[in-house]
């Protein structure tokens, strides 16, 4: 495909990089495309959502999301544009999910299940009698998953899903209110879920 002659010299630079990205699988290639728009993309979400460890969150899962649908992206327009674009968009998903989230904190009948919220997370996989192994090779993951958070991240899941304790023993354990543990560990699924989904091997 021949690279739009209208784009500046910029965005014939970042198309080269893609198309190393893509065809020869140069990680060298992304990490520039990184390089380049990290900051930029950066002060833009920090910008929406006036939050910077959302904005930093954010920033990761937009870069994530543009690299796994890299081969859809067409020199007609600057590849700036279109990341932009990604972010933005899912910029707004995640704030809208955000206010739902801070409204069912105060619903009882939300997220008081039985612990398992984060195994769901995963893909179902495999029928009975293999379940309970694959469950258990799901968990292991899912722990591997949990040591690359954020510290206060990590803490929470680990406190909820792995020592098994109450929303209200976290907020006691952490000295947090208890609707920001709610939304905290809401918000730490998420970002998980998101991991998994981008990770190039089936999970």
């Amino acid at each position: 495909m021949e690279v739009n002659p209208h784009l500046t010299t910029k965005a014939q630079r970042d198309y080269q990089l893609v198309q190393a990205a893509i065809k020869d699988g140069d990680q060298k290639a992304y990490a520039e495309l990184m390089k380049n728009y990290k900051d930029s993309l950066y002060f833009m979400l920090l910008k929406m959502t006036n939050n910077p460890a959302d904005a930093d969150d954010l920033t990761i899962e937009a870069f994530g999301k543009a690299f796994k649908k890299l081969d859809q992206y067409t020199p007609n327009y600057a590849f700036s544009t279109w990341l932009f674009k990604i972010a933005s968009n899912n910029c707004i998903d995640f704030m809208r999910k955000k206010q739902k989230a801070t409204y069912s904190i105060n619903n009882p009948s939300v997220e008081e299940g039985d612990g398992n919220e984060m195994v769901n997370i995963l893909p179902s996989e495999g029928m009975d009698p293999e379940e309970n192994v694959l469950k258990k090779e799901k968990v292991r993951r899912l722990r591997d998953i949990v040591e690359k958070l954020k510290p206060h991240y990590r803490k929470l899941i680990e406190l909820r899903y792995f020592k098994e304790y109450s929303y209200e023993e976290i907020s006691k354990e952490l000295d947090l209110p208890l609707g920001t543990v709610k939304a905290q560990l809401y918000r730490a699924r998420e970002f998980i879920s998101n991991i998994i989904k981008s990770m190039p091997e089936r999970f």
